[in-house]
């Protein structure tokens, strides 16, 4: 009788409630449309078939996990960089908790078993740590929900200044490579997903700042970077006709901060160059728009985000 319904409500209404049965054997594909009879799939598990599994025991009842759904996916989509500000111990103890938490700590000089570096976790990578605070990135917003945190030991600058910024390790270098190669590769994340606290808060945070080697990373094969040809050819262009700044900030909305498209400099505009800038050419993070800044900008866009390239 189910074929014989011609009204799509009446149907959808129908296929609610059968799909709402742990019994029903009635599951629409994606491209299925209400005017199309739905495919009917094998019947789901008999009431008895769990007697020959493993089960797991919970509290007051038991769960028999063969039966997984195919559809599906990750609540890792993003990866993001910080430094401490602090010293081993200290940051130790702040990211115990009770305010904020990180899945991975890398210290100042990591642990070695033989050649091969230790680092620290914090958190189960399937739990949601409390590193990012009020954050956004290419349309999402508090990213705790669904970004791994790594904080590495480190000063950052000299107190009160954005200037004489402490360096990292080789050590730790090696360790954030090894780390964010294997999260990368587990999660499948876009190259334009790995970022610094500061690309995602960037009127808060400054970190990991312009001293981290995010080239380095780029080129073990982490992260994003433009081509350096294509870098030469949007700055001959705009040394001709440079975008404007509502262009400009566009873009960098395009990429992923956010930041509002606007012919006014603002703090957040500020902010939001200046964190570009210590990410992509720490030699001069002034937080002004330049010929420099939107030829890489354009570069990258032309690599990873070809569909928001300004025409």
């Amino acid at each position: 009788m189910l074929y014989s319904l011609t009204r799509p409500a009446s149907l959808i209404a129908l296929v609610v409630l059968m799909t709402g049965c742990a019994s029903s054997s009635l599951t629409l594909p994606t491209e299925w449309h209400p005017h199309q009879a739905p495919p009917l799939l094998a019947p789901g598990p008999p009431d008895r078939l769990s007697q020959s599994h493993p089960l797991d025991a919970r509290a007051g009842y038991l769960v028999d996990h063969h039966y997984p759904a195919n559809v599906s996916n990750s609540r890792v989509r993003f990866l993001v960089l910080h430094f401490t500000s602090d010293d081993n111990a200290a940051a130790f103890r702040a990211l115990q908790g009770p305010n904020v938490s990180v899945h991975y700590l890398i210290t100042r000089s990591p642990e070695r078993r033989g050649d091969t570096p230790i680092v620290l976790q914090m958190v189960p990578e399937s739990r949601r740590a409390w590193h990012a605070g009020v954050s956004a990135w290419q349309g999402r917003t508090h990213l705790n929900d669904s970004s791994i945190g790594i904080e590495i030991v480190n000063e950052g600058p000299r107190e009160g200044t954005l200037n004489g910024w402490a360096p990292y390790s080789a050590d730790q270098i090696n360790a954030v490579i090894a780390l964010a190669r294997d999260i990368s590769r587990r999660y499948g994340l876009d190259p334009t997903a790995i970022v610094g606290h500061s690309d995602i808060a960037p009127t808060r945070k400054v970190d990991p700042g312009p001293a981290f080697p995010w080239h380095r990373l780029y080129r073990a094969g982490i992260g994003a970077w433009p081509r350096p040809e294509s870098v030469d050819h949007f700055r001959a262009r705009f040394e001709r006709e440079p975008p404007s700044l509502a262009q400009f900030l566009g873009a960098l909305s395009a990429y992923g901060y956010a930041v509002s498209p606007t012919d006014r400099l603002t703090d957040q505009a500020r902010a939001a160059t200046r964190a570009f800038q210590m990410h992509f050419r720490p030699a001069d993070y002034s937080g002004e728009p330049d010929t420099q800044t939107a030829a890489i900008l354009w570069a990258l866009l032309e690599r990873y985000r070809p569909e928001a390239l300004p025409r």
